[in-house]
């Protein structure tokens, strides 16, 4: 995996219609892309097509990037997991009803290789351990796992404004702890 400040540059290439930097940022992020849109829309065939969808867009917004906002990779990553989640709820995906289906998913990730955890990486879960255990869950199952804010508000047994309080909220103590705010 390339370097934040790796990719920084790399997306400033895109921007400017570089296809020789689309290629090295496609071959740098297309596995954790992947991986993200896969357990999402649990398809392969369709999680292929939509990362196609995904990279057009990454093409086409790369000037709009900001480093100042967001690690390349988490813009990236929510990219690819808005357009999965837009894609299941246009083709009528798992309903508030099955939620049951959704307790199969993880709400912690899954064991990394210290080789293979970055600095950037061990600081963001620390920062996520700081959370209460609820909003640690409530984290990883709608950025890890890909769950709606619907879902998340049948699991947690509450109302979807409270979901999205409890996001944003969380999503700042963490920026905080990072040293992004």
């Amino acid at each position: 995996m390339l370097t934040p400040e790796q990719l920084v540059w790399l997306l400033a290439s895109v921007a400017r219609r570089d296809r020789a930097a689309f290629e090295g940022l496609y071959e740098a992020t297309c596995a954790k892309l992947f991986g993200v849109v896969l357990r999402i829309v649990r398809e392969q065939a369709l999680a292929e097509e939509v990362l196609q969808e995904v990279y057009l867009k990454i093409w086409n917004s790369a000037g709009q990037y900001s480093p100042g906002e967001a690690l390349p990779l988490a813009w990236m990553v929510a990219i690819a997991r808005n357009r999965a989640i837009d894609v299941v709820r246009k083709r009528g995906g798992a309903p508030l009803e099955d939620a049951a289906n959704f307790e199969d998913a993880s709400d912690t990730p899954a064991p990394l290789s210290r080789r293979e955890m970055t600095d950037e990486l061990k600081a963001l879960l620390e920062c996520v351990g700081q959370l209460e255990p609820d909003r640690q869950k409530l984290v990883l199952l709608a950025y890890y796992n890909g769950w709606s804010r619907e879902q998340l508000a049948a699991k947690f047994d509450t109302q979807l404004g409270n979901v999205k309080t409890w996001l944003r909220s969380s999503l700042l103590d963490i920026r905080t702890c990072l040293g992004l705010a």
